[in-house]
């Protein structure tokens, strides 16, 4: 990963943040709708990284909030509840962001337009599980959900082509439990990581199935839904959870696991995916596997696709990867570390739940917080755009 010249980074980052603030309503925190003026200036913010996570207020606001690539708050708007996690268009012109599992509300952000963001509400006997992603064209948003009386997987449609979006069908997942989505990078393929685990709104967050869990990563045709692939782990490791997931330059899936079981095992809690080979799962020095307490809550790839980054947000680490040979790279302190995004070629910005931002530009280096903006509490992902 590449080192940055920290001093010409802020100098460059506050200028077009002075710039930004031109396109900024007259306040920069919107209470839901209708926005005064458009959340960005676009000319100012293009070709510019810009990054979006939902967070927490000290006094039990939830949003999601716009930052640039020092940290900076530069627009947020609120939530109607805890927020997870932000899918970006292709052409990064719209945002939506989707309520923590069980929650029922999804909102679609056009950060750039003077337009009242949209609030979706999942259709009865589903609710979102927090994740989705757009297909390569945009005109179709994917969302992970819950059938629940079923205990059933399925990945809503939705048209998001026109001004107002719309549930036009599902697809099976062909497992319990759907946490997170990708599109494959030709657009074709709709990548899912079946987390194994049955809830019901009814009974909050309780994990029904502990015992019976069976994980799954499967591959769908994104048009049909039809099943081209699904790979489940050993029965040794049925209550590792695959939650997270993050493509490298070869389009293979990198994915996150949380281990339901004894917190006196170290079973992998990071694996590879692909459509045509069997998983292979990662290995780490023990004396790291035994502080991350059998949780991983991001998985990001670097711009270039060659570094994977996984936060142990429980541990306070975040561990590297090198996609060539899924070596073991390195770990660096970032206590309650969840959220992180590329930026610059091959750095990263890791959003913490303590209201810390902080850039890593090499495995080795440690991590450097560059903001903490006060008040906020930062959710577990955070997403790359502009």
């Amino acid at each position: 990963m590449a080192t940055r010249s920290v001093s010409r980074s802020i100098t460059l980052s506050r200028r077009r943040f002075l710039s930004a603030l031109g396109g900024l309503a007259a306040a920069t925190a919107f209470s839901g709708s209708p926005l005064a003026d458009s959340l960005l200036n676009k000319d100012a913010a293009s070709g510019e990284p810009l990054f979006a996570s939902a967070y927490k207020k000290a006094n039990g606001e939830f949003g999601i909030g716009i930052l640039d690539d020092l940290g900076q708050v530069l627009a947020q708007i609120s939530l109607p509840g805890r927020g997870h996690g932000v899918a970006v268009s292709p052409d990064a012109t719209r945002l939506a962001a989707f309520a923590r599992r069980p929650g029922t509300f999804l909102i679609v952000l056009r950060p750039f337009e003077d337009a009242e963001p949209e609030v979706l509400t999942a259709e009865p006997g589903r609710h979102f599980y927090g994740h989705g992603c757009f297909s390569k064209d945009g005109r179709l948003l994917y969302a992970v959900e819950n059938d629940f009386d079923a205990a059933r997987g399925v990945v809503g449609v939705y048209d998001a082509s026109g001004p107002q979006t719309r549930r036009i069908g599902e697809l099976d997942t062909h497992g319990v439990g759907p946490h997170d989505i990708l599109l494959s990078h030709d657009g074709k393929t709709l990548i899912v990581a079946n987390g194994g685990i049955e809830t019901h709104p009814d009974k909050g967050r309780e994990k029904l199935n502990l015992e019976t869990m069976s994980p799954s990563v499967v591959f769908l045709e994104a048009v049909s839904g039809d099943l081209l692939a699904r790979h489940g782990l050993d029965a040794s490791l049925h209550q590792l959870s695959l939650r997270h997931m993050a493509l490298d330059a070869d389009g293979r899936a990198w994915v996150g696991g949380q281990f339901e079981g004894s917190l006196s095992e170290t079973p992998p809690l990071v694996g590879v995916f692909s459509r045509d080979e069997l998983p292979k799962l990662l290995e780490m020095p023990e004396t790291v596997a035994s502080r991350l307490k059998n949780y991983i809550g991001s998985v990001t790839a670097n711009a270039a696709g060659d570094v994977i980054a996984t936060s142990a947000p429980r541990g306070g680490r975040t561990l590297f990867w090198s996609v060539a040979d899924g070596a073991f790279l390195g770990a660096q302190t970032v206590p309650d570390g969840c959220g992180i995004a590329p930026i610059d070629q091959g750095s990263f910005l890791i959003s913490d739940g303590n209201g810390g931002l902080s850039y890593v530009g090499d495995a080795e280096e440690p991590a450097e917080i560059l903001a903490r903006p006060p008040g906020y509490s930062w959710d577990n992902h955070m997403a790359a755009f502009g």
